[in-house]
């Protein structure tokens, strides 16, 4: 591998150690609501919507990480 390649390595590995997400957060906190709203409120419709944020969440955060990602390699190439 060359040194460039290496160099992106270890800042993608740096962008991974940062701890808990705030997506993550979001996503078990909307979990949390949905069952709220399902068992406790008995609206079962509202709390079946509110499930469905979490995919929503997740998904948006890995395409936001993965252009990071895209990015960081197409600047350590040029």
């Amino acid at each position: 591998m060359s040194e460039t390649t290496d160099d992106a390595g270890q800042t993608v590995a740096k962008l991974d150690d940062s701890g808990i997400a705030p997506s993550v957060v979001a996503a078990v906190g909307s979990v949390a609501l949905a069952l709220y709203f399902y068992y406790v409120r008995g609206d079962k419709q509202r709390g079946q919507f509110v499930g469905l944020w979490p995919a929503t969440i997740l998904g948006l955060a890995a395409y936001l990480k993965i252009e990071e990602i895209k990015k960081l390699v197409e600047e350590s190439d040029s």
